[in-house]
């Protein structure tokens, strides 16, 4: 339907929009849980670790973008992501505004992971042997494990 058939005629344009973009945490369930990394290749962050994600693509539906940025940088395929969060406060992202819709994946092992796209490489860390993460990223996996371990009990 266009403005007009909703009764109105203001472009949704006038409006600022965040940029949007999608993480996933993919999570080993074992005990120690074990949560998938990707050292970034480029700014912002070069160098640190962070989930898999990305922007999503005009006209992409958020979850197989996630689907997407997962396969892109690890070379996992899944379809079962679970949505874990939104993710959308104020300078998150030096690049400027962006909201993240997270995800988890449970696992019940690991998966070969390599770096891919923009990731120069990827791995698997014990969540109480993390790195420092790059964005909010320490906030969504620590978010991501508390979901894990309430579905576990």
């Amino acid at each position: 339907m266009t403005n007009e058939e909703h009764g109105s005629r203001e472009p949704h344009d006038r409006w600022p929009r965040p940029a949007l973009t999608v993480d996933v945490a993919a999570l080993v369930r074992e005990t120690p849980l074990r949560v998938l990394l990707v050292q970034r290749g480029g700014p912002p962050f070069a160098g640190a670790w962070a989930l898999p994600g990305g922007f999503v693509e005009e006209g992409e539906i958020v979850a197989a973008a996630a689907a997407r940025e997962l396969v892109e940088e690890t070379g996992i395929e899944a379809d079962d992501l679970l949505l874990l969060g939104v993710y959308s406060a104020p300078g998150r992202d030096p690049r400027g505004w962006t909201v993240s819709i997270a995800y988890t994946l449970e696992l019940d092992a690991e998966l070969a992971a390599e770096g891919g796209d923009d990731a120069a490489s990827a791995r698997w860390f014990g969540v109480d042997e993390l790195p420092p993460l790059a964005f909010d990223h320490a906030q969504i996996v620590s978010e991501a494990i508390a979901a894990v371990r309430s579905r576990l009990r």
